[in-house]
């Protein structure tokens, strides 16, 4: 596994990443939370507004809109909220919010993509909107592990 963080695709360090956080953190993820931390990573790894974002606006922003733009809007605000509260927990400090109010807000985003998609999107976003803080907690654990200086990781 530990190759993986050195070369591969970026999918493949993503999900080599998350793999081991989500152990470090003592939250195993079933497939589809995996998949979808990892899909959340590669989509985002290259947005610089990320920080920028008004996550509260952007999600009542999101509720005016109907059909799927609510559902495409609500699942972006509910993965930029996941990544803040997990990646950028002090963003909340210096905004004078806990990192609660981005959970809350992506734990609202996700249970609004289930209200707004088919059946089986539905399922998938009621799934992680339920298991909210233990992705939170993942994207907190891959954060310590960045900060570990390489000698300290664990190699398996």
């Amino acid at each position: 596994m530990f190759e993986a963080f050195r070369r591969g695709t970026p999918a493949e360090v993503w999900q080599a990443l998350v793999l081991e956080a989500a152990e470090r953190a003592g939250h195993p993820l079933d497939e589809a939370q995996e998949s979808h931390l990892v899909f959340v990573l590669l989509r985002y790894q290259n947005y610089a507004a990320l920080l920028s974002h008004v996550h509260g606006v952007d999600w009542m922003e999101a509720l005016s809109r109907v059909g799927s733009a609510r559902a495409d809007a609500l699942r972006d605000v509910g993965d930029r909220c996941l990544l803040v509260a997990g990646l950028f927990p002090g963003l909340a400090e210096r905004r004078r919010v806990t990192v609660d109010y981005f959970i809350d807000i992506g734990r609202s985003a996700y249970h609004g993509v289930a209200g707004a998609t088919r059946q089986a999107y539905a399922a998938l976003y009621e799934q992680l909107a339920r298991s909210y803080r233990e992705l939170v907690a993942t994207l907190n654990a891959m954060r310590m592990l960045s900060k570990m200086p390489e000698g300290m990781r664990v190699v398996q």
